[in-house]
């Protein structure tokens, strides 16, 4: 197997294994939080954090590292547009999560809030669209590797 193709497959399960964890995220776990007694959300929203930055942190930076060595190691082989867009994908992505969903967590790590709440849910529509573009991008590159 070529370098190019380990790191696409690399790529490709970290990204899809992000789809799979921003879909839980936005469908499953986001619209319970208004569940959660109001005495106990400071401490739910600090286990979430924390539980979750184990499992998507380690993720995010291997999506990260591949999708930029991807690009160097495939801009001869690849198509370059889907190689750009891929990493403008990312860019939204860190971007969205720093610049609008922990500033959320931070307000509900005081207790549920509303208005945090539901922009937390919209804004990561972002994340969620972003993710999903880019495993489309995945299996195209891991395929165009294979050929």
């Amino acid at each position: 197997m070529s370098t190019l193709a380990a790191v696409a497959q690399v790529h490709a399960a970290a990204t899809l294994f992000m789809v799979g964890v921003i879909w839980f995220v936005q469908v499953v776990h986001y619209p319970l939080f208004p569940h959660v007694t109001r005495d106990g959300f400071p401490r739910f929203q600090k286990e979430h954090e924390s539980r979750t930055t184990w499992i998507v942190g380690p993720a995010m930076a291997a999506e990260s590292l591949a999708a930029i060595a991807l690009t160097v190691l495939g801009w001869p082989h690849l198509s370059h547009a889907a190689l750009v867009t891929g990493l403008v994908l990312l860019g939204a992505i860190w971007l969205s999560t720093g610049l609008l969903q922990i500033p959320k967590h931070r307000i509900l790590e005081s207790g549920f809030d509303a208005a945090a709440h539901h922009f937390l849910t919209t804004s990561n529509w972002i994340r969620t669209t972003a993710w999903t573009a880019r495993g489309a991008l995945a299996f195209a590159l891991l395929h165009e590797v294979s050929r």
